[in-house]
């Protein structure tokens, strides 16, 4: 039975994605109504530039007073998609405490004050849903939260930012350098003016940061993961990629440890076999791949960006928000019960691939390989090439501790015949 009292939604931040939630709550009222069990109402937009013309919202729901819009009393929902951290937490925080669940896509927020945001939500009996924060259109977080809520989740590995995505796979498929790759993202609208948030991966930290939260039920801060961008990415590693039947790919990746006892969480560029599922991911798509004890290895794949994908997230929190508040109830909050301690990169195992530039002349060879012993890393292939003095040696290891290695390539600097390290890449999915 329709409910007629229609719920009442702010909207805080009509951007390339407020403007699209606006716009399919007006285009698609009557859908949501009924989806929902009773109307749907666009109570006030609250932004920084009323003047703009916004097509299809009618002036008098523009404000730039966000505080008073969240103060009202009568929200019922307040949707923030302004992103960063203030004014976004106390306008979250003030939302809360007059009355309103809230729907947000600010992964760095979440990332960076998550459990505080959780603590103010479960206070004041509201729901905090942020499908949109992660991955973009990509049903993700409800999966994780809900579905494989009953499983033991293992690993998370996933591409989470469509430019960096776009970028790598130009490089591959054409064989253009970095820059070419960013201007022709930059061309199609695909990396901001500034991409440093994408390229150097503080983008994809902050959705590794909530995915390993949710994933393995421990508050998991943007603090906690290992980030390195991809700027230092050539044409070069991509030929010593495809040498290896890999592709080379910006990954974040959540695991457990062996023993159950720690999580880790890091993002750095990682080849992959050509057999992995996220080798094909093409373009500005994302996609993550989920191991659990039960379910065994999910995919789940879609646009990761852009107004209308992300508006579809926030579109279902929405809905699924408003039915709690019909039905009085809250959708599942923070679960962070296993309290499990994030290891540092020191501790992650997993393989390399170095590359090397050395002196073409007899015992290099046999001088690198005893680095590598010394240090209890071990060598799965070597390959070696050179002429006229100059030779690039190439080594692929087993698997070996982060701390391991560095302390590998640390001793390799030291030797005479090793001209300089080229490259260092992992090697993932496997």
């Amino acid at each position: 039975m329709m409910r007629t009292r229609p719920l009442k939604v702010a909207l805080l931040g009509c951007g390339v994605v407020g403007s699209e939630v606006a716009r399919i709550m007006t285009t698609h009222a009557d859908d949501l109504a009924a989806r929902i069990g009773a109307p749907v109402d666009l109570a006030g937009v609250a932004v920084r530039r009323p003047d703009r013309v916004r097509e299809g919202i009618a002036p008098e729901l523009i404000t730039t007073d966000a505080t008073a819009l969240v103060k009202r009393g009568d929200i019922d929902v307040v949707v923030e998609v302004i992103g960063g951290i203030e004014p976004a937490r106390s306008l979250i925080t003030t939302a809360f405490a007059h009355g309103a669940s809230v729907v947000s896509a600010n992964k760095a927020l979440l990332a960076q004050d998550g459990a505080a945001l959780h603590a103010a939500a479960e206070q004041h009996g509201k729901d905090l849903y942020y499908e949109a924060a992660v991955a973009g259109a990509i049903p993700l977080v409800r999966p994780l939260r809900e579905s494989l809520a009953g499983d033991k989740i293992n690993r998370v590995m996933g591409i989470v930012n469509g430019t960096t995505n776009f970028i790598l796979d130009k490089m591959d498929s054409t064989g253009a350098g970095y820059q070419e790759a960013l201007d022709e993202a930059t061309a199609l609208g695909y990396a901001e003016a500034d991409p440093t948030a994408d390229v150097e991966g503080f983008d994809a930290a902050a959705k590794a940061a909530i995915l390993a939260g949710i994933a393995f039920h421990t508050r998991v801060r943007l603090d906690d993961v290992y980030r390195e961008g991809m700027t230092e990415v050539t044409a070069a590693d991509f030929a010593s990629a495809k040498e290896m039947g890999c592709t080379i790919k910006l990954l974040a990746i959540c695991e457990r440890a062996e023993d159950g006892a720690s999580v880790t969480a890091r993002v750095h560029p990682a080849m992959i076999p050509l057999s992995h599922p996220l080798a094909s991911v093409r373009g500005a798509y994302n996609a993550v791949f989920v191991e659990s004890d039960a379910a065994g290895q999910l995919m789940f794949y879609g646009p990761g960006a852009g107004g209308s994908p992300t508006a579809s997230a926030v579109l279902g929190d929405l809905v699924a928000v408003c039915r709690n508040r019909i039905g009085g109830a809250t959708g599942p909050g923070e679960s962070a019960y296993a309290a499990l301690p994030v290891s540092p990169m020191g501790d992650v195992v997993t393989r390399y691939h170095i590359s090397l530039d050395v002196a073409d002349k007899p015992g290099v060879l046999a001088q690198v390989a005893t680095v590598f012993a010394e240090h209890g890393v071990s060598i799965d292939t070597v390959r070696q090439s050179g002429k006229d003095g100059e030779a690039s040696l190439v080594v692929v290891t087993h698997r070996a501790s982060d701390a391991a290695l560095t302390g590998t390539v640390e001793a390799l600097r030291k030797l005479d015949t090793v001209r300089g390290v080229a490259s260092i890449m992992r090697v993932e999915g496997e």
